[in-house]
């Protein structure tokens, strides 16, 4: 129970609030925030709540209190909502108080009085109260408005008029408008004050594309691969600029440890050719702040950032907190570190897996020294105009850490985004997102029945305020068995599910060419993975020869940009279908009232038909017999209704994404209460 201590009206249940609201609740600029309560007391009056939201200073709008009557849910009169729409980065606050509120009440007795038949004598007292009532309101509205509620006071005590005539200016809509905005309130309750961490928008709607500028450099005339540059992989970048990918993100692009150096596939005995991974930083050539010789200079990648920003592109760099056995971290500070009984320091392990070229690092031996370094080498790369982090491996380091960590980085740079690459369990998960990472891996890619995508819709859609989910279709380590196995109509599905469901989204370069042989039977590893070795690619042949998904993700990219529903988090709602290979699931942008429906065929080896039926309340079409949809995806225009029948073929189509009718504006405000009220349920 949230109720204060001697509060005389119950104000309970507050949302968005995290950890009893000692932690801000995630929110992007634009991004519409519905914000919940149950107000009760004693007895029948009527009750009605204010919100009221600050932003930060440099706020357009909101920078003094902005004061909204909330609405009473259809469902719950007990339920209050309403929602709001940030302007501007920072902390913005909001308070929701609870009042008694006489007119309401006023309102109910004498309409349910009249419709019982009483008369002007039994009433006397409810329209003298009620002059009165409206003879307070004039005192608190603006001098211009007042003479309206002077005048329904007067007609109240117009004995010579009908008794339905004296009531009804009291009831116009007029009227009930102008007290909406000027209530008169009674038993005025304050509630707690709440946080909301307002980030830009990119930190919720952004498509992530991954790869390797080292394998950017094409092949020698002997057929062996060439080290790429970061000059090479600026041509990289175009590419993903022309599939619609706002985010390229980098593996770690520092030095590389010679120690323990691994092979192709992971192997112990690597060749004088071997590159070794990425991930196993550091070497005599430099740590965490340089870049790796063959890639290149600080300058070539200052030119990068450069030609990045000329795309519409932010590059995204790895910050992997780990060593290889020779980064200078390791001679200079081996108290940083994990040191074994018999002197040696600890390298990684998740077993079975063994990684003899990383150490990790040991935040409880000189926690001051790891701090600092640490924050000095996330700024190095923000003042070369890095903002944007996707972190390793975050859940095996402290929260607290992170906590710190963000926190310092935002108080001089609130547009950095951080992207926790954390596939672990739901507490980690979310705690880390809690203190403070913008974004999150799931585990999305282990989703794959209908059941199981509808309850990971609904989980991330209710935990908007705590997490923001990128659905990476596949990484360097996970080749799900689905891509293994299910032909090239599965990488086209998971593609539809990804970039529909989440604002965020994103996949590793590869995925566009089917790749999909892994190293071994039952694991998710790729063979010849690139994370050991060079593996450059003629994605210019694949798609000269129709032999490549690019013009598909494309094509979803620019149904994610052109579609406002498909950039909200929290308004997922699935719709009923009679088949458990196919899946129908629909988003509404509450602000523009576009709305989008995605029905997917799940099978990709067989067409799949059924009935789709559709909720229309909650695509805000009801009364509406037929309607016409446009598919996205294969330009067509369809006449649907509740009851619809689809048949997709995963050989031509694997899925439907429908532009349905827009939302008319008085049904909006609706739909966002009820997708509070789904968030709560």
């Amino acid at each position: 129970m949230t109720v204060r201590q001697n509060a005389r009206l119950g104000i309970d249940d507050v949302r968005p609030s995290i950890a009893g609201g000692t932690i801000p609740a995630k929110a992007v600029v634009g991004e519409v925030i519905p914000v919940f309560a149950l107000i009760w007391r004693e007895g029948h009056d009527a009750l009605s709540a204010t919100l009221n939201v600050k932003g930060p200073k440099d706020s357009p709008s909101a920078a003094k209190t902005k004061k909204i009557t909330m609405q009473h849910s259809p469902s719950d009169p007990d339920q209050v909502n309403a929602v709001f729409v940030p302007d501007a980065i920072g902390t913005w606050t909001f308070r929701i108080d609870a009042w008694s509120d006489p007119m309401a009440t006023w309102r109910h007795a004498v309409t349910a009085k009249i419709d019982a038949g009483q008369s002007p004598e039994e009433l006397a007292n409810d329209l003298e109260s009620g002059a009165r009532l409206f003879e307070r309101a004039a005192q608190g509205a603006p001098k211009a408005h007042r003479p309206m509620l002077l005048d329904v006071a007067e007609c109240l005590r117009s004995e010579d008029k009908e008794l339905r005539a004296r009531v009804a200016p009291g009831l116009s809509r007029d009227v009930l408008q102008l007290l909406e905005l000027h209530p008169v309130r009674d038993l005025l309750t304050r509630g707690k004050t709440y946080k909301v961490a307002v980030e830009r928008s990119k930190a919720l709607v952004s498509s992530w594309y991954e790869f390797f500028p080292r394998s950017t450099g094409g092949w020698d005339d002997q057929g062996n691969p060439v080290h790429g540059t970061l000059k090479t992989a600026a041509r990289e970048l175009e590419r993903a600029a022309r599939m619609g990918f706002d985010t390229v993100y980098f593996p770690p692009i520092h030095p590389i440890g010679e120690v323990n150096r691994k092979g192709r596939n992971n192997t112990l005995t690597p060749e004088s050719h071997d590159v070794g991974s990425p991930w196993a930083i550091g070497s005599a050539a430099g740590g965490h702040d340089a870049i790796h010789p063959d890639l290149g200079t600080l300058k070539d990648f200052d030119a990068l950032i450069k030609k990045a920003k000329q795309l519409g592109i932010e590059i995204a760099l790895d910050l992997a907190l780990q060593c290889a056995p020779d980064h200078p971290w390791a001679a200079e500070h081996p108290e940083w570190f994990t040191v074994l009984p018999d002197g040696t320091i600890a390298y990684a392990e998740n077993p079975p897996k063994k990684y003899q070229d990383i150490y990790p690092l040991n935040f409880d031996n000189d926690p001051d020294g790891i701090y600092a370094e640490i924050l000095r080498v996330v700024l190095f790369w923000v003042k070369r105009g890095v903002k944007t982090f996707r972190v390793d491996n975050p859940h095996t380091k402290p929260a607290n850490f992170w906590d710190w960590l963000i926190e310092s980085v935002h108080a001089t740079h609130p547009e950095v985004i951080f992207l926790a690459e954390a596939f672990t369990r739901r507490p980690r998960l979310y705690g880390l997102a809690m203190a403070g990472f913008s974004q999150n891996y799931t585990y999305f890619t282990w989703q794959t029945s209908k059941w199981e995508l509808e309850q990971f819709g609904q989980e991330i859609a209710r935990m908007a305020d705590v997490s923001r989910p990128n659905l990476f279709v596949n990484t360097p380590d996970i080749l799900h068995a689905s891509l293994q196995h299910g032909g090239r109509a599965m990488f086209a599905i998971r593609a539809v599910l990804a970039s529909t469901m989440s604002p965020l989204w994103g996949m590793y370069s590869g995925y566009e060419l089917y790749e999909h042989q892994a190293v071994a039977p039952g694991s998710e590893e790729y063979l010849d993975s690139e994370k050991y070795e060079l593996r450059p690619r003629d994605y210019d042949a694949a798609l000269a020869s129709g032999d490549s998904l690019e013009p598909f993700i494309t094509r979803l990219n620019q149904i994610r940009s052109t579609n406002s529903a498909l950039q909200q988090l929290r308004n997922i709602h699935f719709h009923a279908v009679d088949n458990d290979n196919i899946i129908a699931y629909s988003k509404v942008n509450t602000l523009t009232g576009n709305a989008v429906l995605v029905v997917v065929n799940l099978d990709p080896n067989n067409a799949q038909e059924s009935a789709v039926h559709l909720n229309l309340h909650a695509l805000g079409l009801d009364g509406r017999d037929h309607f016409e949809v446009h598919d996205e995806v294969t330009g067509a225009t369809y006449t649907w209704g509740e009851h619809n029948f689809v048949r997709l073929e995963p050989w031509s189509n694997v899925a439907h994404i429908f532009v349905l009718p827009t939302v008319p504006s008085a049904a909006r405000e609706q739909l966002a209460w009820r997708h509070v009220d789904t968030y709560n349920a």
